[in-house]
């Protein structure tokens, strides 16, 4: 029987920090290795304004949730502008993007069902330095079940 799993606030699972491009910090909140590949769940921690280019996952859905800050997420055709306490769901299979868009920090807990590669995605892209290329990226993205569907968003 597997024990409760304990992560303090503004900390991480495994007590590390990740940092994707300079600009957001990743914690793990939930391993995939506490749920046997069902979930993974993180928080991500944006100091400046934008996200990542718009993708698909081909096995998970993604569900995002604003503890702080202002995002934009379109899912499919659909735009949202979200807040603290708001979510949305993204469906594996539908493309979305999603970009800080507020003054100061933001923060959103991601979390994906099944966990499938994600986790793991994290952790390569925490090594990447500078910026990659389109090529770099979709390779690193379809290694870990996932595809570029687009560009990021365009922040004013």
């Amino acid at each position: 029987m597997q024990e409760g799993v304990y992560v303090p606030a503004g900390g991480d699972r495994f007590r590390e920090r990740r940092e994707v491009f300079a600009t957001r910090t990743l914690d793990y909140k939930v391993s995939t290795l506490d749920t046997n590949g069902g979930l993974f769940i993180s928080e991500l921690i944006d100091d400046h304004k934008g996200g990542p280019a718009r993708h698909l996952h081909y096995e998970q859905d993604e569900w995002f949730y604003v503890i702080e800050g202002e995002y934009i997420i379109e899912v499919g055709d659909e735009r949202f502008r979200l807040g603290p306490g708001d979510s949305v769901l993204a469906p594996r299979m539908v493309p979305h993007v999603w970009a800080h868009v507020g003054e100061g920090t933001g923060k959103m807990i991601a979390a994906v069902q099944p966990a499938g590669k994600l986790e793991a995605f994290f952790a390569e892209l925490a090594k990447v330095k500078g910026a990659p290329s389109r090529e770099e990226m979709q390779k690193l993205f379809r290694a870990h079940g996932m595809d570029f569907a687009g560009p990021a968003l365009e922040i004013d």
